[in-house]
């Protein structure tokens, strides 16, 4: 299973089209503010079906939520490949929500009931940080094809055409795990309504009246919402950058774009996964997940304000730099974290714990999205591309985590396990 679970994350983010989401939105005339409106719209799905959807998964079957989850990604490649409107393109982003809400968590509670299964459980950061690695890996895959095509003089709308098969893939290994990895369900109908409306109850209670698991919580969502807002900024930083090559004269301006950002993003997911698969010698090296996250936490709010400083006073290539930095101490962060909340919950409630800490990153994110795209509008006074100064605003994201790293004080035994 570790092969068909690794395959999943591979192709999970193989999203050619993700290391230029923000600039195939500029080049259909859309300003950083109406970008930052459809994360907003695509945080919100979230938001909205993120923790139902993982008691649910808890409930009728994690698999089905994940053949789901991939069909709803099939339809958002579809739309975006065809999309006329800005409409239709947030109808598309309400797609990507949905199905970011349904796979967010379950997979995870699903590797996590194969360890239990397989008396494995103490290998979980190890394992999930190999599993992200592979992900990681799709994603430096996906950063590379992506700038072959535009190289190729492929446009941007082609991209999400060739997701939509990728995930059409990825919902037949869905479709094809054992089905021991839904047991657990109660079934359909009433029953399963009822039982998932007690699960998200209870875990939501929990979450919010047990002062050991807040701050481990407030720390996912404050890192999570944070870098879903910042990490597609490198993009247009890159595309600034452009101007300055040595090389490619006889290319357009859209072939060397893909050139950089598919070398930088392809670069930056390859040490990424090597970070994730590591992430188990650095819980080692601070002597429990604890006190890791909260170092981890420490120099991931520093990196945010380090983005901010650096673009606002001219040093774009430094800003690259930390931006890959912040990608591989996220790849550190999430494997710790996920290792955290699978101490603190039961087996049962496992998806609907990670579901709830997801959810709450999705509503940061939708606060903050809107607001970052503004001020860096207000700033780029409209310039294409955009000056790196335009991107202080990113500097704001550090203090979410550094209010999330005052809470982790004093947390190192507040969160022992699910009977506290």
């Amino acid at each position: 299973m570790l092969f068909r679970f690794c395959l999943y994350g591979f192709l999970k983010n193989l999203r050619v089209f993700d290391a230029f989401l923000l600039l195939a939105l500029r080049d259909r005339g859309l300003d950083f503010a109406a970008i930052g409106a459809l994360v907003s719209v695509r945080e919100v799905a979230v938001l909205l079906l993120e923790v139902p959807s993982g008691a649910l998964a808890d409930t009728v079957g994690r698999r089905r939520c994940m053949v789901a989850s991939m069909a709803a990604y099939v339809v958002f490649g579809l739309l975006y490949w065809g999309a006329a409107s800005f409409w239709w393109l947030a109808l598309g982003m309400v797609c990507h929500g949905v199905g970011d809400a349904f796979r967010s968590g379950t997979h995870k509670a699903m590797i996590l009931s194969w360890l239990r299964s397989e008396g494995r459980l103490d290998e979980k950061t190890a394992v999930y940080g190999r599993t992200r690695s592979w992900s990681q890996l799709g994603s430096a895959c996906s950063a590379a094809v992506g700038g072959a095509l535009l190289l190729a003089g492929v446009d941007y709308r082609a991209m999400f055409l060739a997701y939509a098969v990728i995930a059409l893939l990825n919902l037949l290994n869905l479709a094809t795990y054992p089905a021991a990895l839904d047991e657990g369900a109660v079934g359909r109908g009433s029953g399963a309504a009822a039982a998932t409306w007690q699960r998200l109850s209870a875990v939501t209670r929990r979450v919010v009246a047990d002062r050991g698991l807040r701050p481990v919580v407030a720390a996912g969502v404050a890192v999570r919402g944070g870098y879903k807002v910042a990490k597609d900024y490198l993009q247009p930083l890159l595309q600034g950058l452009v101007v300055a090559l040595p090389f490619g004269a006889a290319w357009s301006g859209e072939q060397r774009t893909g050139l950089l950002v598919g070398l930088v993003s392809a670069g930056m997911f390859v040490l990424a996964s090597q970070a994730s698969r590591r992430a188990h010698r650095f819980e080692r090296l601070f002597g429990s997940a604890d006190r890791a996250s909260r170092a981890l936490t420490s120099i991931l709010a520093a990196l945010f304000g380090l983005v901010g400083a650096l673009a606002w006073i001219g040093l774009p290539w430094l800003t690259v730099a930390v931006f890959v930095l912040l990608a591989v101490g996220n790849n550190v962060w999430r494997p710790v974290q996920v290792g955290r909340l699978a101490d603190c919950g039961g087996e049962a409630d496992q998806a609907t714990l990670l579901s709830v800490e997801a959810q709450l990153g999705a509503l940061l994110a939708a606060a903050l999205a809107p607001g970052i795209g503004a001020l860096v509008d207000a700033y780029a006074s409209g310039a294409v591309p955009a000056p790196a100064a335009a991107l202080w605003p990113l500097g704001l994201l550090a203090l979410p985590a550094l209010a999330a790293r005052t809470g982790l004080r004093g947390s190192e035994h507040g969160a022992a396990g699910p009977g506290r």
